[in-house]
């Protein structure tokens, strides 16, 4: 059987910050503004970022994921820039987006992201409305989008589903019960975080539904690093994959950028998943990191 092969990038905080009106400069944008002329403004390139989506098309995915941030500050001039950048990357029918918290940095702005880009962000159907959680077909895959950005007050970046949303996942998923696709749940933040101004407050909530369910593969970002861990699902564990941000340079603290590709097959009444990392390492250029199946006896934390 030939395989399914559905790349995961996230976090690309595209670059460069437009100039904000003095009057966007209020409240929590203020210190998201000067981290960014200080220090991200260094660390998050442009060049960075179209060498490896450049490299993640060259593979010729069937599907891509990307899991948020694709803006900085939710300034209402990086939305329309980013929207062409995702048309870059694929058109809606090949590419499932969730947003991130920077996505929804404030209030203010936080609908935009929905108007911009919803038709990435949409289940299934010629009707189908911009909603979490959604429900995309696409090969044997069963792609389902939720989103857990929320605005925070500063120096926060935690996420949260909401009851209505988990409740409705909760639906979902039972629903799914007996579907044969492999489930692939698409989230921003990651199910465990070892800082509490970055975790998702609902996990636990996330990780009951899970467990009465199960899907297959999680994907997110938002710690900008390379991480699996394994939680338990109806039949087993599920693996949770995190990926670097799209367009960091290694400053030290976080690798540099790289994307997964997975490689789907059917086996037996069971899949087989193939994890491969792509992305700059030690030596020029960006090229393969890593090349794993994922497997349950093969996990390193629990």
């Amino acid at each position: 059987m030939t395989a399914f092969t559905l790349a995961h990038l996230s976090d690309p905080h595209i670059p460069p910050l437009p100039v904000p009106h003095l009057r966007e400069l209020l409240g929590k944008r203020v210190l998201g503004y000067l981290n960014w002329i200080r220090n991200r403004h260094t660390i998050h390139r442009r060049d960075v970022l179209d060498a490896l989506v450049a490299d993640m098309l060259a593979q010729r995915p069937d599907h891509i994921a990307v899991t948020g941030d694709l803006v900085n500050l939710a300034l209402r001039g990086e939305f329309a820039p980013a929207r062409a950048w995702l048309e870059r990357v694929g058109p809606p029918d090949r590419v499932s987006l969730v947003p991130g918290n920077h996505d929804a940095y404030v209030a203010e702005t936080r609908h935009l992201a929905s108007e911009a880009w919803g038709d990435y962000m949409r289940g299934d159907g010629a009707g189908a409305a911009t909603g979490f959680p959604y429900l995309r077909r696409r090969g044997p895959l069963a792609l389902i989008g939720v989103s857990t950005a929320v605005p925070t007050a500063p120096f926060m970046a935690t996420g949260a589903l909401g009851l209505a949303q988990i409740a409705a996942l909760d639906r979902m998923l039972a629903g799914l019960s007996s579907d044969p696709s492999f489930r692939v749940l698409l989230i921003h933040h990651p199910l465990r975080s070892k800082h509490s101004h970055k975790r998702l407050t609902d996990s636990l909530e996330l990780q009951a539904v899970l467990k009465r369910h199960g899907v297959d593969l999680v994907l997110h970002g938002h710690d900008h690093v390379h991480a699996t861990i394994w939680v338990d699902g109806l039949r087993g564990k599920i693996p949770v994959v995190g990926v670097p941000s799209a367009s960091s340079i290694a400053d030290g603290h976080k690798p540099a950028a790289a994307y997964n590709l997975f490689s789907i097959t059917r086996e037996g009444e069971g899949w087989k998943c193939w994890q491969q990392v792509r992305g700059f390492g030690n030596g020029p250029g960006i090229g393969e990191l890593q090349n794993i199946e994922l497997r349950d006896d093969q996990r390193t934390s629990s």
